[in-house]
């Protein structure tokens, strides 16, 4: 690249060179430097978080009477472009970074300073207008907790009901046939198929319910603890003006934590969002692996019913089709589950007035709401077009010797024992041989062994 390719910048540590085209200035180049690690930005909710965290700062300070409002309007125009998706490609600072993620609150303070200069036409500093009132450890936290929370609500929470919904309408469609439950992957009782899968919409919706009681304290901001939690630097009423800024720009109902030092020091919330994302991953894991195994065969496996083909599975075996949605789905699953592990050693890390690993919280988290937010309704168009096989549905059923449980209250188990062992070596109708071995009429059999009334509970006068 040639001299004429770059700037001089400067900061309190002298000057350096940065690409005569970027936005940023000397701090986020020191960064770009320092941290050649994983190749990787910070997430793009996170930064159009952190242009809404600065637009709305611009805002307060200018209610305050802080900064001139001139001044505060060209940095609201620059920081709600990046709030908006603009300018992504000007926070080329790595995840692994400092732990505060002070390089990335500079690199918006920079990029934002250099396109509010442009507009005014004279200089906006970075430190002294775009971040005054400010610390990185407090926009930081701030900026995680406003980016997790409208992915939650404007993404995950609309598609896991979308997800639910699907779920609910397919078991419904399905609610008169009747399958052979399992239990320990065994034969065991019939169920419908509404019951089945009514059990995976009921853990769809718990996993809902317990996302929004966290959204509660999510919401719940660590903006004018500045520095350590003490406010050095702020009015002491920016924390309102922010807020009241902030839910004018998102429509979000944020507001200033209870404790401003919890905040900064710990990421408890963040830490249980990521437990609520784990729940709800190891719900999407069960559901898949259950789609997984009935869809198994077609001829050798379970083959109760057959997913939705999709594309070609095998690249030799002609004709081979896979469940993968269901895989997919199940590997989201897997990458929650060890992002959370991530972020439970990263919660860990505040040491005294700070947690020092926030940009590897906001990464892993983002990632985790992203990914079950983007599979969601694919496994809900996965279940909305699987068709039944009935016809092997119910030849298990003729075939299952577990039917005999209910017979318990009649003939009593170790005779129902007997007859599930010689039903099964024998490969011959449950019904059949117990009207070898009982007094009990056929009718009455047909009765105590009809799969539907078993899937709903069975005979209660028997």
């Amino acid at each position: 690249m040639s001299e004429q390719s770059f700037r001089i910048e400067r900061d309190s540590m002298g000057e350096l060179q940065v690409p005569a085209d970027a936005l940023w200035g000397a701090q986020t180049q020191r960064a770009v430097q320092n941290f050649p690690i994983s190749g990787r930005a910070m997430p793009a909710p996170f930064l159009r978080a952190l242009g809404h965290v600065k637009a709305a700062a611009a805002s307060a300070n200018e209610r305050l009477e802080l900064l001139p409002a001139e001044v505060a309007e060209v940095i609201r125009q620059a920081a709600g472009e990046i709030a908006a998706g603009g300018h992504l490609a000007q926070f080329p600072v790595d995840v692994f970074q400092t732990g505060s993620g002070t390089s990335s609150n500079m690199n918006a303070n920079e990029v934002i300073a250099h396109l509010a200069s442009e507009r005014l036409g004279k200089p906006v500093h970075p430190n002294d207008h775009v971040n005054m009132s400010q610390s990185s450890n407090d926009v930081i936290p701030t900026t995680l907790h406003v980016a997790a929370s409208l992915e939650l609500t404007e993404r995950l929470l609309p598609a896991l009901a979308q997800l639910e919904a699907a779920i609910r309408a397919k078991a419904e469609a399905l609610h008169t046939v009747i399958k052979t439950g399992r239990t320990h992957l065994m034969d065991a009782m019939p169920v419908r198929f509404s019951q089945e899968l009514g059990g995976w919409a009921s853990q769809i919706a718990q996993a809902r319910a317990r996302l929004e009681d966290t959204l509660q304290r999510l919401q719940g901001l660590a903006q004018g603890g500045t520095a350590v939690g003490t406010g050095i630097n702020a009015d002491p009423r920016f924390s309102e003006q922010f807020v009241v800024a902030l839910n004018g720009q998102t429509g979000g109902q944020f507001r200033r934590a209870d404790d401003l030092f919890e905040r900064l020091s710990s990421q408890d919330t963040a830490v249980e969002l990521s437990g609520q994302l784990k729940a709800l991953a190891v719900a999407i894991m069960k559901i898949s692996n259950d789609l997984r195994w009935m869809n198994s065969g077609p001829l050798a496996g379970l083959a109760e019913i057959a997913l939705p083909a999709l594309q070609p599975g095998s690249s030799i075996m002609p004709g081979k089709v896979n469940p993968v949605i269901p895989e997919a789905a199940a590997q989201v699953a897997a990458q929650v589950i060890g992002n959370d592990a991530a972020i439970t050693v990263a919660g860990q890390s505040g040491n005294f007035q700070l947690n020092v690993m926030l940009p590897l919280v906001a990464d892993n988290l983002l990632q985790s709401l992203q990914l079950l937010t983007s599979i969601a309704p694919l496994l809900g168009e996965c279940i909305a077009g699987f068709t039944v096989n009935e016809d092997n549905l119910n030849a298990a059923l003729d075939r299952n010797p577990i039917l005999v449980t209910a017979l318990n209250r009649v003939i009593g188990y170790d005779l129902g024992a007997k007859i599930a062992k010689q039903a099964y070596a024998e490969k011959r109708p449950v019904i059949e041989v117990a009207l070898a071995l009982t007094d009990l009429s056929e009718a009455r059999l047909r009765e105590l062994l009809d799969p539907a009334k078993l899937a709903d509970g069975g005979i209660t006068d028997a």
